[in-house]
């Protein structure tokens, strides 16, 4: 009677840390290892692997556009286990009853997310948010049991002037001894020096090697981020031989698309095949993560939880099993995990708009400063620029691939912000998002004010989505979880996305990886150069706007 609980697996066991690998049994009991018995010192060929999961070092859920019990089924397809997770987008929207709602549903699936307290909300007093995060709130949240550090410092001049509230937030994460997150793109020299001083203990943000070995050299653990969006495993993998221990893995924002074709697992593979020691490798992607948050997962040792995968080899790291707290939640290609029920948690309160609401009077002027999207980066270009003019207006020139982009307040009536971007690439129509950075208002890039409007009225009356508008029809897949988020099934949104951006690089010409990921970013401030909120355009170099 006392036996029937224990199950085993056989395979080859993968020891990270003693660096050896061995044919022998995983034997676990109620959610714990019992005993990792190695049989044979000597690999058997015609066996599986066996090793701890992959982690996530740093994603926001929403941006997969799934609440977080539809990511998890997803993610342990691909041996994913845990996440640490910055539930900033949602603060943004609906602040600590956001948190909340990320943190509860999470519960309702074994999966292991670790949510950290949002320490910038709003992200700055250049946009409109829905909410606010206090210091008081900070302290609330790092109380818990269940958060696991202070997420992501976007607010870097604020640690360099000891800006009070920034500091405060930072004193508390110290209290309740967790870590805080950094991010600072292109931070360098003194400033860099400060800022990690500061406590701050990583950084997801870095897009050259330069750049990621001076912010090691002062203390500061470096995640490499490959996410739908920006894409940085190619400029920084060239440290992970030499700075290994103090590096991680991590997405950052992914779409659902493209969590349908890997995770953790495809960047483990992809450092494998540059020559890289494996070893190595899965230690950033397996147990840096875990003794870094102090995280509740298990590195395949007797007592540990019974986290752990199996995998075909350790060279494309196809994911056969995924065991979480001892039991199966993937097998074969399929989530053993089930849909939840949940609720919808929104905040929209937006009119409608006209295409005459989107003219740009040229005032006069000759130049203008506009945006320069980039493929695969956050930041973008200052360009100056000369539109053409017609009845006194601005107005675009697809045939330069310049673009109008407009941002709509989403939580209270205001005046639009109006501008010009380069590198879209629509030739025709338009395409919209409430998925903005950080606030999450409406932003929309289109070729005509008409298709614009439209786009942006098919978002306004899902109350929150993505859209795409051409001659040939309108599609919007809505997103009712704070307009960030579906409640549906995760398989069923990864389709219907792939269909709009289908749309929006045939049919409607963008040459981007991933159009819609790239909109999200073209309002967020706190990334260099320049950015549009629903307040003005804004130079993300001197912090004020253009």
């Amino acid at each position: 009677m006392f036996h029937r609980n224990i199950s085993s697996v056989v395979g080859n066991i993968v020891n990270i840390r003693i660096q050896t690998i061995g044919f022998g049994r995983v034997i676990f009991q109620n959610g714990k290892i019992v005993d990792v018995h190695i049989d044979d010192p000597t690999p058997n060929p015609d066996a599986p692997f066996i090793m701890p999961g992959f982690i996530d070092a740093h994603v926001h859920i929403e941006s997969s556009l799934l609440i977080p019990s539809e990511f998890a089924r997803m993610a342990v397809v691909h041996g994913t286990v845990a996440t640490i997770s910055d539930p900033h987008e949602i603060a943004n929207v609906c602040g600590m009853k956001g948190i909340t709602f990320m943190i509860e549903n999470g519960k309702t699936v074994p999966f292991k997310f670790h949510f950290g307290a949002p320490s910038c909300v709003p992200a700055t007093t250049f946009e409109t948010a829905g909410d606010e995060i206090t210091v008081q709130d900070i302290h609330t949240l790092l109380q818990r049991d269940d958060i696991f550090y202070l997420s992501e410092m976007m607010n870097f001049p604020g640690v360099l002037h000891g800006n009070k509230e920034v500091m405060e937030k930072i004193s508390a994460a110290k209290q309740y001894n967790k870590p805080v997150d950094g991010h600072a793109p292109g931070l360098r020299g003194n400033d860099a020096k400060t800022y990690c001083n500061a406590g701050i203990s990583t950084d997801h943000e870095c897009f050259t090697e330069p750049e990621a070995a001076e912010k090691l050299s002062y203390g500061m653990k470096i995640l490499i981020r490959e996410g739908s969006a920006a894409k940085n495993f190619e400029a920084l993998a060239g440290l992970i031989d030499e700075h290994y221990e103090n590096m991680m893995f991590c997405s950052d924002d992914k779409h659902p698309d493209s969590l349908l074709e890997g995770h953790i697992n495809q960047l483990c593979a992809r450092a494998v095949s540059k020559g890289i020691d494996l070893y190595k490798v899965l230690k950033m992607a397996c147990i840096n993560p875990v003794e870094h948050y102090n995280m509740q997962v298990g590195l395949l040792n007797p007592g540990d939880n019974a986290d752990f995968i199996m995998v075909k080899d350790l060279k494309d790291f196809k994911v056969l099993q995924t065991y979480i707290n001892g039991k199966l939640v993937a097998d074969a290609g399929k989530t053993l995990i089930r849909s939840q029920k949940t609720g919808i948690i929104n905040n929209f309160s937006v009119e409608k708009i006209s295409p005459n609401d989107l003219i740009v009077q040229s005032n006069g002027k000759e130049q203008t400063l506009i945006i320069g999207a980039l493929d695969g980066q956050l930041i973008t270009e200052k360009i100056n620029y000369t539109p053409p003019i017609q009845n006194n207006n601005w107005i675009t020139n697809p045939a330069d691939d310049i673009l109008k982009i407009v941002v709509v307040n989403r939580y209270k009536a205001s005046p639009i912000a109006k501008a010009f971007i380069k590198n879209f690439g629509l030739t025709t129509g338009a395409i919209a998002s409430s998925v903005a950075h950080d606030s999450h208002n409406i932003v929309a890039v289109g070729v005509d004010d008409e298709s614009l409007a439209k786009a942006i009225n098919l978002v306004i009356q899902q109350q929150g989505g993505l859209s795409a508008v051409s001659p040939v029809g309108e599609e919007v897949l809505p997103l009712p979880v704070a307009g960030l988020m579906s409640n549906l099934d995760g398989y069923k949104i990864a389709e219907d996305y792939t269909k709009l951006d289908k749309k929006v690089k045939e049919e409607m010409g963008s040459k981007l990886r991933a159009p819609f990921m790239t909109l999200s970013f073209m309002a967020l401030l706190v990334i260099p150069h320049l950015k549009l909120s629903d307040k003005g355009l804004f130079d993300g170099d001197s912090f004020s706007f253009v």
